[in-house]
Parts: structure tokens; sequence; C-alpha cells
């Protein structure tokens, strides 16, 4: 999809970029493939606030995603290619031969018509989802598996993708967009290609409002606050802060290794700090 620009009438449209979406599909989601999604406001079970800066935006209605695949050796046909308030990427409807509709993640070069189909061995063909038993060495892939059945979880945002690089024993080894190089077992699943909507990341939302849209609050910086709001808050004049990042109720924060869980340190071979560690 290519980006829109927009000729500067009002405030709002200078500068506007955005995702040309005209060539998807224009109706309302396949109804038995929705459901409803409450807002949380950033909120947990307790009612607490877990996370800042959540709340309000425009009401979504959930699609429901098959990152799974696990009808096999079942063809497909992509029926259109919609957008998805929920993620990132694109979402495309698809068909199967005995009548079956549902819901994937469409990747690039995706087109109304193609056929799509999750085997043990498939063609590799974006759409197609296959394990790495019989997935060859150097694919691009998104949706991936950490656990076989669990369903996909890595690789599933607007121009993200993987590239399976080996084998190592009952394993296969992925390297993310990280610069990660990761680990997971070869039963896992795995979607061939990148994620549709490269161009995201070049959007420029042109006012504040349309973040407000998305359910996103402002973000006040600490050192603008006083110091019982923050530890970086107060001083006479601009501060810096004069204390390395931290959050509001002191924790390390901007670069902080928070990472804790030792039970699977053993599936990451090369960290994505690594290759900062030579500058």
């Amino acid at each position: 999809m290519a980006l829109k620009s927009y000729k500067p009438t009002t405030p709002g449209q200078r500068g506007l970029v955005l995702i040309d979406r005209s060539e998807l599909w224009k109706g309302r989601p396949v109804k038995a493939l929705t459901e409803g999604l409450s807002k949380k406001g950033g909120r947990n079970n307790a009612g607490r606030i877990t996370m800042r800066r959540k709340g309000g935006g425009a009401k979504r209605l959930y699609r429901i995603i098959d990152f799974k695949r696990n009808k096999r050796d079942i063809s497909a046909t992509v029926e259109r290619i919609e957008y998805d308030p929920n993620r990132t990427g694109f979402i495309a409807l698809i068909k199967y031969d005995d009548g079956i509709q549902s819901y994937i993640l469409a990747p690039q070069r995706l087109s109304v018509g193609d056929k799509v189909v999750a085997s043990e061995k498939a063609d590799i063909k974006p759409g197609n989802a296959m394990p790495f038993t019989g997935m060859p060495i150097g694919t691009i892939i998104h949706n991936i598996e950490l656990k076989a059945g669990k369903g996909g979880q890595l690789a599933r945002s607007a121009g993200g993708y993987a590239q399976f690089v080996g084998r190592d024993g009952g394993y296969a080894q992925i390297k993310l967009s990280s610069g990660e190089l990761r680990l997971v077992r070869q039963e896992c699943i795995a979607s061939i290609g990148a994620v549709s909507n490269s161009d995201h990341s070049n959007q420029n939302l042109g006012k504040a409002g349309r973040n407000r849209h998305k359910g996103k609050r402002p973000s006040v910086r600490g050192v603008v606050m006083n110091p019982i709001d923050h530890p970086h808050g107060g001083g006479e004049g601009r501060t810096s802060g004069g204390r390395h990042p931290v959050t509001p109720w002191g924790r390390p924060t901007k670069g902080a290794r928070t990472r804790s869980n030792r039970s699977t340190d053993k599936y990451i071979l090369r960290s994505r700090h690594s290759k900062k560690k030579g500058r």
C-alpha cells in the first residue's frame, strides 16, 4: 500500500501522511468472526492503573484471527483483504474448500483470489503455513509459534518478519528483526512471508487528536514535574533530571535490563543487545 499525503487546508492536515487503504474491503467484517471488546483504560482486575496513558478512543469490534492455522491440508481462497483496528497489519478473509471462513494475518503480496494452505509440506508462497520440519532454510516467515499448537506469537505486527536460518537437533534457529537468534521446536508452525502494511511506521498523524482516537493519552515528562510527583522533578530552571532515567516509582528505565525468565534463556542463542556491545 502506498502513502497518502494531504494539502494543508487545515492545521491537522498540514504534514499529515496516512496509509492509502483504497484497495481494502470497505464493508463490515464477518459478524460470526467478531466479538465485543470492552475498554480497560489501562486498569487491571482490581481497578488499579497498571499501564499509564491509556483511555478513551474509538469503539472497536474485535476480529477473531486464526493464529493456530490448525486446519491442515485443506486449501482456502482469499476472499478479501480488510483493515483491522486492533492491529497494525491488515487481515485476510479466507474461505476453505469445505465452506468455513476464517481471518488470518495478511502477508505482503497476498491478493484476492490467491490460494493458501496449512500443511506439513506446502509451497513457499505468502500466506501458506507449515512446521519447520518441512521448511527450507532461508525462508522469510511471520506468525511464529513458540509452543507447538499454542498459535503464533512472534512477528505479527505490520511489516514484521523473521528468517529461518538453521536447524539444531530438534530445534529450528530463527533470526528475528531485532537481531536476536532464537531456538524454537521444529514442530512449531510459522506462516510464509512478511506481514503486510510495511509503511505503517512512515505515517505522520498530523495532530494529537488522532492519537486520542487510538486510545492514547498524553505523556508528561518527569523533568517538568515537581519533586513530589517524580524523581526527575524539581530544580531551579530547566534541568535534565540529574540522575539516570527512572520511572515515577524509582525503577531504572530506558535500557535497564528487566528480563528474569531464566527458564527460557537457553533458547536465546544471541541476545538482541549483543550487537550494541561493539560500539
